[in-house]
């Protein structure tokens, strides 16, 4: 007859408390992931948005100022009367802006809500603004004789997310792991 040995199932016990943690913890953790994907994709997008750049031109032109009369009184009251020249001057003259202001659209990308449906979590990345399609898409121009190619802010991030995602989500995972099985 073969002998089984010693077992201690206080180590079964402290195992089966580990797995337990585990489960307690795991909705949670997958929430922080879910979150750092999104963080990570939103700050992807919101650098290949592209940003408005509204020039403002300095304009140079030669101001012929004519002959004129000048008078005026000093602070001790001595009247002084002169005649200036005529001259012409390089003047440079930046006007103000023209109120348009750019990074609408990159301001405008914000995170969703998380939504648990069965084994998935999703989390949207939005951008209400009403150009945002056209921009990431692409668009006719405005006399419909050529095309503006999109940007595909969002869509090339997605790709890269997906490319770095395992990676990620298995370090995070064994982190997880080791925290909670004391390794």
């Amino acid at each position: 007859m073969a002998k089984w040995g010693n077992f201690d199932f206080e180590d079964v016990k402290k195992l089966q408390k580990q797995i337990e943690q585990i489960e307690k913890g795991r909705d949670e953790f997958c929430q922080q992931c879910a979150k750092e994907l999104a963080a990570r994709l939103l700050r992807m997008v919101k650098q290949r948005t592209p940003v408005g750049v509204y020039n403002v031109k300095t304009v140079e032109f030669i101001a012929h100022l004519p002959q004129r009369r000048v008078e005026f009184d000093t602070k001790s009251g001595k009247h002084v009367s002169f005649t200036a020249k005529a001259t012409a001057k390089k003047v440079k003259f930046t006007p103000k802006s023209s109120g348009k202001t750019g990074g609408t659209l990159r301001r405008g990308w914000t995170i969703g809500e998380i939504r648990h449906n069965g084994d998935l979590y999703e989390i949207e990345i939005i951008n209400p603004v009403l150009y945002a399609q056209y921009v990431e898409y692409g668009h006719r121009t405005a006399n419909h004789k050529g095309w503006v190619k999109g940007k595909f802010m969002l869509t090339i991030s997605e790709q890269k997310i997906q490319e770095i995602a395992p990676a990620l989500l298995e370090k995070k995972l064994n982190e997880y792991l080791r925290g909670c099985l004391d390794v």
